[in-house]
């Protein structure tokens, strides 16, 4: 594709969107997000509330505070998760006996014996996805990268 004459190439210019970091980003996520969905949707999770019982089989009880800096999410959109998973019977966010101003979440049995179906996620997005294991483990050392770096930036700013 040429562009009009005195324009840069689509290829050259600074500001084609198929150039932008951002835009590729963004469409990956959502993407990747929409091959999740039929594999939890039957586990009855949302890809964020997958999540959230990730970070929870890795490593429990967990204060809502850790929990809202594991995930990268403020406190409000949290509480909505955490309120759902709990009214599904996942999980309880009981008061920290060390500290009453605090909530530890917790699993409950059902939340537990649902890492068992869990388990089969990972390869089944890694099927669906048709990509090599090693190139998506290369992907997510970058997309880490570019995470620390773009918090870098924005503590700069």
């Amino acid at each position: 594709m040429t562009a009009p004459t005195g324009n840069p190439s689509r290829i050259e210019d600074p500001l084609a969107l198929e150039r932008q970091v951002c835009f590729a980003l963004a469409v990956a996520s959502r993407t990747v997000i929409s091959v999740y969905r039929p594999v939890l949707e039957p586990m009855g999770l949302t890809h964020p509330q997958y999540l959230v019982m990730l970070a929870l089989w890795g490593s429990e009880p967990l204060s809502v505070i850790d929990l809202s800096r594991m995930l990268d999410l403020d406190p409000g959109t949290l509480s909505r998760l955490l309120k759902r998973l709990e009214s599904a019977d996942l999980l309880r966010r009981d008061r920290d006996p060390a500290d009453e101003r605090s909530l530890a979440v917790v699993l409950t049995e059902k939340g537990r014996a649902l890492r068992e179906k869990a388990l089969e996620v990972p390869g089944t997005i890694l099927e669906r996805l048709d990509m090599d294991l090693d190139e998506l483990i290369d992907l997510h050392a970058r997309l880490t990268g570019v995470i620390a770096a773009a918090k870098q930036a924005a503590a700069e700013a």
